[in-house]
């Protein structure tokens, strides 16, 4: 079952188009850390544990 993530459902992101979909929620994770890394100038590895368990959140079956 493939999963998604939508980058404008996290709170700020809205006008950001970005999506992704892979077969599992773990290989979405690490496209989301890719994108908030080149698009967004974020450093994944600073996030907080709640922000990871709110992207985790957002990441649902398709």
């Amino acid at each position: 079952m493939p999963y998604t993530y939508r980058c404008r459902d996290y709170p700020g992101m809205e006008a950001c188009p970005a999506s992704f979909t892979a077969e599992s929620a773990s290989e979405v994770m690490k496209h989301v850390e890719l994108h908030a890394e080149v698009a967004h100038g974020e450093d994944p590895k600073q996030w907080s544990q709640a922000d990871r368990e709110q992207l985790q959140n957002l990441i649902v079956a398709s």
